[in-house]
């Protein structure tokens, strides 16, 4: 869903773009955009001097790299980008596995959904040399806004504050606006009167409206929202943060994959509200 419009992107901008992805049919779908599609991720980065990966979690990015073959084929120098949202410490331990062959690496994850891939206005978190990025920030300008945020694992580090603002204010959003519906008001009224108050905030106007229409199409699944949660509560973890309000919003992320919502917009988070108070 973010990797194809991001890709394009590239392509359009006069890149020489290789692909790979596991189901083949999803990368020839750049073919016409001028993208040759590898058959193996050995065979996409073997002559390239930027590599990016955007996937599901830290565990698939390791097998990308590391089992499928990627990294013995990378030349000395080659700089690798990983956009997925992964735990910090994976970006770390990768960066040092790939530092010691002499490849370069940052990891930049990326927050703006499918719209901000495909409009290239999506906030991208790097961490690692500010070389490293200075090296590859034109690039990544055509995809969106990167910011350098320190150094090896701090882009993950600032993406998990981005989920767990996003989840959390998710969460509020849809039991305010419940609130509201269930008291009497109309909740889309509601909606409109504290736009622009200080309540106001992306997360209402996107995912409150689409909780307004009950439009839960995935654009960003529950199931990667409770992932990144989760990865979040990990890392509080290991440097000995506690996270309170995070573990509530796990619990009820999870609570909504359990009850078959996890396949839809994480703003279904208020269909889970929604049945605790008998209301549809």
């Amino acid at each position: 869903m973010m990797g194809f419009p991001m890709a394009r992107r590239l392509c359009e901008a006069g890149c020489a773009v290789s692909v790979w992805n596991r189901s083949q049919t999803k990368a020839e779908r750049l073919l016409p955009f001028g993208a040759r599609v590898a058959d193996t991720p050995a065979d996409a980065v073997a002559q390239v001097d930027t590599v990016i990966t955007l996937l599901e979690n830290g565990a698939v990015v390791e097998d990308v790299l590391f089992a499928q073959g990627a990294a013995q084929a990378l030349r000395p120098g080659t700089l690798v980008v990983d956009m997925s949202s992964i735990q910090p410490r994976q970006a770390r331990e990768h960066a040092a596995r790939l530092q010691a062959q002499g490849v370069h690496h940052l990891d930049a994850p990326v927050s703006g959904g499918t719209v901000g891939a495909e409009q290239g206005t999506l906030a991208i978190m790097a961490g690692g040399a500010i070389a490293d990025f200075e090296r590859v920030q034109p690039l990544l300008e055509l995809l969106g806004r990167p910011t350098h945020v320190g150094p090896h694992g701090a882009g993950q580090l600032a993406k998990l504050a981005n989920q767990m603002i996003v989840g959390i204010t998710i969460g509020a959003v849809a039991e305010a606006l419940l609130l509201c519906e269930k008291g009497g008001a109309d909740m889309a009224k509601v909606k409109q009167a504290i736009s622009g108050g200080f309540a106001d905030s992306r997360i209402l106007q996107v995912h409150g409206q689409r909780m307004v229409e009950r439009d839960f199409t995935k654009r960003a699944a529950i199931t990667v929202q409770l992932k990144d949660m989760r990865n979040a509560l990990a890392t509080a973890g290991e440097i000995g943060f506690e996270a309170p309000i995070t573990g509530l919003f796990e619990q009820l992320f999870a609570q909504a994959t359990e009850h078959g919502l996890g396949d839809l917009d994480h703003s279904a988070l208020f269909v889970e509200l929604a049945q605790r108070n008998g209301m549809r």
